[in-house]
């Protein structure tokens, strides 16, 4: 761990006992009521997101005719914010209410590196995603179909793990908790340690947000350009004059319009778990970076607030998709009740049937690119 009072070339030379506290590096310590505060919402953020990216992989797993590729790349989405929530999170909690780390310098580094695990996998779905979204309404390519899928989740955990491994090797400076609530990157001067930092901070968040931000405003582009040709056709429809040839022209118009408007629901919702991943690590990234980097800002008075803060909004990251999909997919919503006990359940349940004749809607089917998303 980095001491503050220490030189450069004293870096490797000491770690704290891990019954340390931030009191002893000069660290001032967040508030009471704040550190209170951040660790509650943080247990009911792990019942949250444990309860909702479980339901994801339950669904995905029970149902067979959910299991297209987008859907299953969003159940391992589920599944490794699951992880985060158990491997991480009750730890970092539990930290911020005692100040005190209680489970050994070894497991303070396994728990970073499978925190770093998690978090690159997660990223790395969502821009398999994006790729995904860009190839089907860009450039009109579906490719990706679910054994392909399976074989890219693979090797998505493969390079995740070959990415974040090097860390618990000691190839960088871990911070053991006394001046933050789990291991963080520490400040260090060594040419390696920093350039492993930048890789993993380029790997995480700005290589990820670059081809993401650029697929979707290249779908943007793509939306924008076919509402303008469906209108434009509208506006051109004679309703009087049409023939048996115009009234198939209408029909088929009337299905792409139908097909945008899902396309249209479904990037919505895609972009907004882009917005949230963008606000989430951001800040994180940059901390990571001034971490290392500065000196100053790494032995700053408030540098364990700061770690805290920054934790806690990166770990909102694991319950923000399943809030998303309930507010999003209506699906998502129906799974949900049905698989709540009868007992919990308010509202009976509509038969199929009734519920077609209620919302004709339901009848359409959706295909391989019209997923649940």
């Amino acid at each position: 761990m980095m001491s503050c009072n220490s030189t450069s070339i004293e870096t490797f030379e000491y770690l704290l006992p891990h019954g340390s506290n931030a009191s002893d590096l000069g660290a001032t310590m967040p508030p009471t009521p704040l550190r209170v505060c951040l660790a509650v919402i943080m247990m009911l953020m792990i019942v949250v997101g444990l309860l909702g990216n479980a339901v994801v992989c339950i669904i995905v797993y029970q149902r067979p005719a959910m299991r297209s590729a987008i859907n299953l790349l969003l159940a391992t989405l589920a599944f490794s914010d699951i992880m985060l929530s158990l491997c991480c999170m009750p730890f970092t909690a539990i930290t911020l209410i005692t100040v005190h780390w209680h489970f050994g310098d070894y497991f303070c580094r396994l728990s970073a590196t499978l925190y770093w695990f998690f978090v690159l996998e997660g990223v790395a779905i969502l821009l398999i995603i994006s790729v995904d979204r860009f190839l089907i309404i860009v450039q009109r390519q579906d490719k990706l179909n679910p054994r392909r899928a399976k074989v890219i989740i693979a090797v998505s955990w493969a390079l995740s793990f070959c990415v974040s491994a090097p860390s618990l090797t000691g190839w960088t400076i871990m911070e053991v908790p006394a001046r933050a609530p789990q291991c963080v990157l520490g400040y260090t001067e060594f040419p390696a340690g920093r350039a492993y930092v930048v890789m993993l901070v380029v790997a995480v968040f700005f290589v990820p947000f670059g081809v993401m931000l650029c697929s979707y405003l290249c779908i943007l582009h793509t939306f924008r350009k076919n509402a303008t040709r469906v209108h434009n056709q509208s506006d051109s429809l004679d309703l009087r004059q049409l023939t048996r040839a115009g009234l198939r022209r209408l029909q088929r118009q009337q299905q792409v319009s139908l097909d945008l408007s899902f396309k249209t629901k479904a990037f919505t919702t895609i972009l907004i778990l882009f917005v949230g991943f963008s606000l989430c690590w951001l800040p994180h990234s940059v901390y990571s970076l001034l971490s290392v980097f500065s000196r100053r800002f790494y032995c700053s008075p408030s540098f364990y607030t700061t770690s805290s803060c920054i934790l806690w909004l990166s770990y909102v990251k694991s319950v923000f998709n399943p809030v998303v999909y309930c507010w999003r997919i209506k699906k998502f919503r129906e799974a949900c009740i049905e698989l709540l006990p009868q007992t919990f359940q308010i509202l009976p349940r509509v038969p199929e049937r009734i519920r077609r004749r209620i919302q004709p809607s339901t009848v359409y089917a959706c295909n391989e690119n019209q997923s649940a998303v």
